[in-house]
């Protein structure tokens, strides 16, 4: 699966529960929250005054690692 800005909070999190860590360093805490099931990565890094490009960076690095 490939991580985009335009991908659901929530699907990432049920996709792989070991991502959460990489939402909470950059502020993220309410990953339980209403909002995560229907808010975009690029939403929420836009709400919390998080680089977008580098979360999705570190996450799809992640992902990858784990492929291989």
């Amino acid at each position: 699966m490939k991580i985009t800005k335009d991908t659901i909070i929530a699907d990432v999190l049920k996709f792989n529960a070991d991502l959460a860590p990489f939402f909470l360093e950059i502020g993220m805490h309410c990953l339980g929250c209403p909002s995560a099931t229907s808010e975009t990565i690029g939403e929420a890094c836009e709400v919390h005054g998080a680089d977008c490009e580098m979360l999705l960076d570190k996450i799809n690095d992640f992902l990858d690692e784990e492929e291989n």
